[in-house]
């Protein structure tokens, strides 16, 4: 028998999914009266699921300003793309002998509807895919630590930034020729070292496209 879900519980899971999937960005003020009218429960339980996702780091509360959406801070960023792109490249190349031609094929056909999505962008939807793309190349890691910290990687993502195309849309069309480039390797039987430092450059790349991207709207080019 399931114990029922608390009202905090639900709470919490209320307002994380939307923080998870963009609908409260980052600065975006949760009051605490309109949270608990939506859900039909008094304010104490969201009160409650408030102080779990300030715990976790979430959620930020200030005097005079009350409960708001964690801002990003680009040096969480900018760790987290750092340590993902070392264990994500690790766990693709362990991953890689025990890839089956059917995982491979089903990585590929991912890629294309990628590759489809260019068109009419949607960076939200693309990095669905890539994440269901990486995880086709890096689920069969048979170090159970180093996957254990690909996972949290992905999920730190999650909550740091919903997509880091929507800054860099052109980027895009690098990942998805890069996408295939890794999977030719893996076919092709390349090194470990090879494929590693493949997704590795590959994450990387990213990170790069989005800290240039910065650094121009810190200081745009003059006419």
């Amino acid at each position: 028998m399931t114990t029922p879900e608390s009202k905090s519980q639900r709470a919490y899971a209320f307002i994380r999914a939307r923080i998870d999937d963009g609908r409260y960005v980052p600065g975006y003020r949760l009051v605490l009266g309109a949270i608990a009218g939506e859900l039909g429960v008094s304010v104490v339980p969201v009160r409650e699921a408030i102080r779990r996702l300030e715990a976790e780091g979430l959620v930020t509360f200030e005097r005079n300003v009350g409960a708001q959406v964690a801002l990003i801070k680009e040096t969480e960023y900018l760790h987290t793309m750092q340590t993902l792109a070392l264990v994500e490249g690790s766990a693709t190349a362990l991953s890689a002998p025990a890839l089956t031609a059917e995982q491979l094929a089903r990585a590929r056909a991912v890629n294309e509807r990628m590759r489809r999505t260019l068109d009419d962008f949607d960076p939200h939807r693309f990095t669905e895919l890539n994440l269901e793309f990486h995880a086709v190349l890096f689920e069969e890691c048979p170090n159970p630590h180093i996957l254990d910290l690909v996972h949290r990687g992905w999920n730190r993502m999650k909550v740091l930034r919903d997509s880091s195309f929507s800054f860099v849309p052109g980027r895009a069309h690098e990942s998805v020729a890069e996408h295939e480039r890794i999977l030719e390797l893996i076919e092709a039987g390349a090194p470990a070292l090879d494929i590693e430092l493949a997704a590795r450059a590959h994450r990387t790349a990213t990170l790069d496209a989005v800290l240039a991207y910065q650094a121009e709207q810190k200081h745009p080019a003059t006419a």
